[in-house]
């Protein structure tokens, strides 16, 4: 995990909670680029601040969630926005956040996302539950200040919360493993991860262009880099063709070519849906599975070294404290 000892000191939260509003402010903007028009309305098919805010409250604390609602104010300052919108944006988009921290700590969650029902409780609880709130106030919102007519509002409404829960299962497990970084050890297969990186590079922009829909071709890139990488390859993978296949949507190139607004999101955001999933899930299945294996054989080793203690008629030594438990959650100690 990485450590903040600046906290400690006078002024530190102070700047952490504005480092979390720039990092915010930044992910939206470049959110942005990729933004699509349904309906009259402006929406994102994957809004990364909202993965920052949960990755964010979750390594340092919902303290911090000031520095959400500053980030999100500043985005929506920049966008020219009346103050009743602003005001009711920057609450929705900091309630969702921390209804989905807090509602992932009650689960159980672990950052280090080594456990199936990590996956799901960050699906669940991070994604699908919690985001319900920014899209619901934000889409009332609009129609309350005449930014959007009412007859529009679950097209909007869904594009929305798809968006924001595309942003928590792409870009928070990105920066979990990111604050993981220390405990991981560089991998041996270097050949392999070039090779998986440059057939990313050669297929996905083909998958994702080409005039015949063949989107489903990434998939077997997902699955070489969960298989073989677990979280880390999965799911660059899965962020990497998610923003490729955004500007191929904004710009109505390749499979999206031909197709009104309204079909262009759906399509969109049910490959984009899908493919982060597939990369989360499987990536969580295959950690637990290595994590289960790794238990067995350290218990088979402390069973063989306690076997010839007590046959050499000594004590057995003392069991070490478990090396697996998450820092943020320490209470949590179950067996994956």
């Amino acid at each position: 995990m990485v450590a903040f000892p600046e906290a400690r000191r006078p002024g530190g939260h102070v700047a952490l909670a504005l480092a979390v509003a720039v990092c915010y402010f930044a992910a939206g903007r470049l959110g942005l680029l990729c933004k699509l028009t349904v309906d009259g309305a402006i929406v994102t098919p994957l809004w990364p601040p909202t993965g920052v805010a949960v990755a964010a409250l979750l390594i340092l604390g919902v303290r911090y969630w000031p520095g959400v609602s500053l980030g999100a104010y500043l985005i929506v300052l920049s966008l020219d926005t009346p103050v009743l919108y602003s005001l009711g944006y920057v609450v929705g988009n900091t309630l969702a956040p921390v209804v989905a921290v807090v509602l992932l700590r009650r689960a159980g969650f672990r950052t280090d996302l080594r456990r199936l029902r990590d996956g799901l409780a960050l699906m669940f609880f991070g994604a699908l539950s919690a985001m319900l709130i920014s899209s619901t106030v934000g889409v009332a919102l609009l129609v309350v200040t005449d930014r959007m007519p009412a007859h529009t509002f679950w097209t909007v409404w869904f594009a929305w919360w798809v968006g924001d829960a595309m942003g928590v299962l792409l870009v928070t497990p990105l920066i979990l493993m990111l604050s993981h970084a220390r405990g991981l050890r560089p991998t041996p297969r270097r050949w392999e991860a070039g090779a998986l990186a440059v057939a990313v590079v050669g297929l996905v922009p083909f998958a994702v262009y080409s005039p015949y829909s063949l989107l489903f071709l990434v998939y077997p890139l997902i699955i070489w880099g969960a298989l073989r990488f677990e979280l880390v390859g999965s799911m660059i993978c899965a962020l990497a063709t998610s923003v490729l296949a955004a500007i191929a949507a904004n710009d109505e190139a390749g499979g999206f070519r031909g197709l009104s607004r309204v079909e262009i999101m759906a399509k969109l955001q049910g490959f984009n849906g899908t493919m982060a999933l597939t990369a989360l899930l499987l990536s969580a299945v295959i950690a637990e599975q290595r994590n289960t294996r790794r238990s067995v054989e350290r218990a088979c080793e402390e069973l063989v070294e306690v076997l010839e203690h007590l046959t050499a008629g000594e004590a057995p030594p003392p069991r070490p404290a478990p090396e697996d438990a998450d820092p943020l959650f320490p209470g949590d100690n179950t067996p994956p």
